[in-house]
């Protein structure tokens, strides 16, 4: 049984191919851990409010001295980072706008990645403080970027991979469907990276 934090970006709904990867993940993951729950958190219609002054004095004001003003441009960022210390397992739906995530996702990233409270540094350097979780990546892409002309221009990839190690999420697998824009090669999309799930 594990607790499955489930992480949406599209703004597309129904329609949405990350949704559907994320989903059979999901699926594939309840077959393998029976009895486990899901918390589904859908950042476009939550709306993670984009990083203002506010929300950065009170991430640096100790709790203690916080006005109730900073209590509240700290609830989204305190709330966010306590489901993933729930979570066993967290899916993140990556669907690619203009060569890498929504703006959604990256909101919700800038408020969990916090100095002090999920990363921190030291004589050594940068240390990620969230350990011993599993992230799968759901990255749904008009093209094909894992290979040819356009895979220089996958930024979700990388990126995701460097921000989530920097707050110790390393355990990190993608599943993708690509190709969804391509005549000849999108009707088959959804099918075949849905069957490229393989649990690890």
């Amino acid at each position: 049984m594990k607790k499955i934090l489930h992480i949406i970006s599209s703004p597309r709904g129904a329609a949405s191919f990350s949704i559907k990867l994320g989903n059979a993940i999901i699926e594939k993951l309840k077959a393998e851990y029976p009895g486990s729950t899901v918390k589904e958190t859908d950042l476009v219609n939550q709306h993670f409010p984009h990083l203002e002054e506010a929300h950065l004095t009170s991430f640096f004001t100790p709790a203690e001295s916080r006005t109730p003003e900073n209590i509240i441009a700290v609830k989204h960022s305190d709330d966010a980072i306590q489901d993933i210390l729930d979570a066993d397992i967290i899916v993140i739906g990556a669907p690619m706008y203009n060569f890498t995530i929504h703006s959604a996702l990256k909101a919700w990233l800038d408020h969990i990645v916090r100095a002090g409270v999920t990363f921190k540094y030291d004589e050594n350097g940068a240390e990620g403080l969230i350990k011993g979780k599993k992230v799968y990546i759901a990255e749904t892409t008009g093209a094909i970027y894992t290979e040819g002309p356009m895979q220089p221009f996958d930024f979700i990839e990388p990126y995701l991979k460097t921000i989530l190690s920097h707050i110790g999420l390393t355990d990190i697998t993608i599943f993708r469907i690509e190709g969804t824009a391509i005549p000849g090669i999108q009707d088959t999309a959804v099918e075949k990276g849905i069957s490229s799930i393989i649990l690890n």
